[in-house]
C-alpha cells in the first residue's frame, strides 16, 4: 500500500506503487511493504517514538512484527526533506522519494549499514544503477560528512523497530 499524504509534484501514489514492486523485486525482497509519504513533523514524531530521537529524518523504515508472513514492514519518507534534498542535488523530489524507498526496502531486507562494513552501501549503489536513479543515500551522507562534518544533520535516517 502507498499513501501520499503529502503529495509530491508530478508523483503518483500508482507511480511509486510501481517502482516499489521493481526495487522489492531487484532486492529481491518476495514480502509486501506499505510506503507512507508525509510531513517533516510526522518522521520527526516517529523518530522520536521508536527511535527516541526528536528530529526530523528522511527515511524510516518498521520490519514487521514476528510471526506476519508475506508483509516485510512499512517505510515512511519525509516529502520535505526529500523535496529539499532533490533540490540541493539537482534532481526531482520523485528520484529523492524512489532514493529514500529503495532505502528503506534494503533495511526491511535486513540490511544495516551502521554494521555491515559497507555490504548495504554497495548493494544500494548497484540496484540504484539498475534502477535508473541518481546518487544512492549512503555514498551520498557519507561525503556530506567528510565534506562539513560540523554542519547539523537533521537529514539522518533510520530503522526503527516495533
Amino acid at each position: 500500500m502507498i499513501i501520499f499524504r503529502t503529495p509530491v509534484a508530478g508523483f503518483s501514489e500508482a507511480s511509486l506503487a510501481r517502482f516499489v514492486t521493481r526495487a522489492r523485486c531487484a532486492v529481491p525482497l518476495k514480502k509486501m511493504v506499505n510506503v507512507l509519504v508525509t510531513t517533516s513533523r510526522e518522521l520527526q514524531e516517529l523518530n522520536r517514538r521508536f527511535r527516541r530521537k526528536n528530529r526530523p529524518t528522511d527515511v524510516l523504515s518498521f520490519p514487521a512484527a514476528q510471526g506476519i508472513t508475506n508483509f516485510a514492514g512499512d517505510v515512511a519518507i519525509s516529502a520535505e526533506i526529500a523535496a529539499h534534498n532533490a533540490a540541493e542535488l539537482g534532481h526531482t523530489a520523485a528520484a529523492e522519494i524512489k532514493i529514500l524507498a529503495l532505502h528503506g526496502i534494503l533495511h526491511l531486507a535486513g540490511y544495516d549499514h551502521e554494521r555491515d562494513h559497507g555490504e548495504m552501501a554497495r548493494k544500494e549503489e548497484r540496484l540504484r544503477k539498475l534502477l535508473g536513479l541518481p546518487a544512492g543515500l549512503i555514498g551520498r551522507n557519507e561525503a556530506r560528512e567528510q565534506t562539513a562534518p560540523h554542519r547539523n544533520r537533521q537529514k539522518k535516517h533510520g530503522a526503527a523497530p516495533l
